[in-house]
């Protein structure tokens, strides 16, 4: 019989013997960055904008020169010249002068401010009439508005997204430090398994789990570095696990986990290293196990689809979020369930459900089968100590 804890105090097991573990940092170009986590914090090495620009169309001016200024009496001011973009003026702009500028351009010396084309006129005769007055620093971004060297741009743990990117770029960083994919290595195990391209003869089925769990931990933003499929052998689940544990920061066993005669894994693993927990109060997935080889954590997942996936979602998706500082992916809805769901297992239970104009739609699913997961919403749970949910109550669904 297994000795089932609760999830909750599983996670707490995990969280306490490998919650400490991060991947180690790595150098990539800026444009391998996106969708990467920070190893640690960029700070800027030069100002951005490097000078003061201006915002608008307009002219460039001295703002003392437009005071009581309007459209009755407007400011008479000379044309010095244009500014060009991606060049330095040449000249200053003195008392009485003012200088066309694009949206952009650099403000020349002796401007303040910067009056739009729609509150000038053009007289053609080498004047410009300015018909609304404005203050220093009018239409302008000054050298350093945006950063200047020294002043942090991300911390350590954010994830790079377009925007973030696109921060570095203007802030002249191409080479950023990340935290390396974490390594993982995923075992289907079951003499039952043919591979996906196989057409299964009677008694034989394709791995589902093995590219599951591997999409999974690459959505996630692990590097997958081995998945096989292993008979029911333990001299061949002892081999791959060893070596596993040697190159990879975890390991992912799907089936094998049970107390059947050809359940290999927790005899294995008990002799590799220390098993922490065998069994989960939990409806899909009761014979999950983890254990600790080498300082390798190893999921000993349910051979069945669904309760694998909901495992894995559950268990290890929150370390592995937590240790990389990604965000768990899955928000939270309200909806009304659509049909009583009875339960009496004394485990917390997990039923995929579909959503419809605002109410929870039970999809009555087996745990080995994978179809339903693919079609639901979300899932919802029904605590250990309930006897399930009546129809028509305001539930909590977590989307998938």
């Amino acid at each position: 019989m297994l000795n089932v804890i609760t999830l909750e105090e599983a996670q707490r097991l995990l969280m306490e013997t490998f919650g400490g573990w991060r991947p180690e940092p790595e150098e990539v170009p800026l444009s391998q960055g996106l969708g990467r986590v920070l190893a640690r914090p960029v700070e800027a090495a030069e100002f951005v904008p490097g000078f003061d620009r201006s915002t608008v169309d307009g002219y460039a001016l001295r703002a003392a020169d437009t005071f009581g200024c309007g459209e009755s009496i407007p400011a008479l001011l000379s044309l010095a010249g244009e500014v060009r973009m991606g060049e330095i003026p040449d000249a200053a702009i003195q008392p009485g002068q003012c200088a066309y500028i694009p949206t952009g351009g650099c403000l020349p010396t002796g401007a303040d401010a910067v009056v739009m084309l729609e509150y000038a006129e053009d007289y053609g005769d080498g004047t410009v009439g300015i018909q609304s007055p404005c203050a220093p620093g009018a239409h302008l971004i000054f050298r350093g508005d945006d950063t200047m060297p020294g002043k942090e741009l991300l911390p350590a743990g954010k994830k790079l997204g377009a925007k973030e990117i696109g921060a570095l770029a203007a802030a002249g960083v191409s080479q950023v430090s990340v935290l390396a994919p974490p390594r993982a290595s995923v075992f289907s195990t079951g003499d039952e398994l043919i591979h996906v391209e196989q057409v299964p003869a009677p008694g034989q089925v394709r791995d589902v789990n093995g590219p599951m769990l591997a999409a999974a931990l690459k959505e996630l933003g692990c590097r997958v570095c081995r998945r096989e499929l292993l008979q029911d052998d333990q001299s061949l689940l002892r081999r791959a696990i060893s070596q596993a544990c040697g190159d990879s920061d975890m390991v992912f066993l799907s089936g094998g986990s049970s107390v059947g005669i050809q359940d290999d894994a927790y005899r294995v693993l008990s002799e590799l290293g220390t098993v922490l927990f065998h069994g989960l109060a939990v409806k899909p997935g009761k014979p999950t196990l983890l254990a600790d080889v080498g300082g390798v954590p190893v999921f000993g997942l349910p051979g069945h689809p669904a309760a694998a996936w909901f495992l894995f979602r559950l268990l290890a998706a929150p370390w592995i979020c937590g240790c990389t500082g990604r965000e768990l992916p899955g928000r939270e809805t309200a909806a009304v369930l659509d049909a009583s769901l009875p339960s009496n297992h004394g485990r917390e239970e997990y039923v995929l459900v579909r959503l419809k104009d605002g109410r929870a739609i039970p999809l009555w699913n087996k745990s080995g089968l994978i179809t339903s997961l693919s079609q639901a919403d979300g899932y919802l749970c029904i605590p250990r100590d309930a006897e399930g949910i009546s129809a028509g109550s305001r539930v909590t669904v977590t989307l998938i």
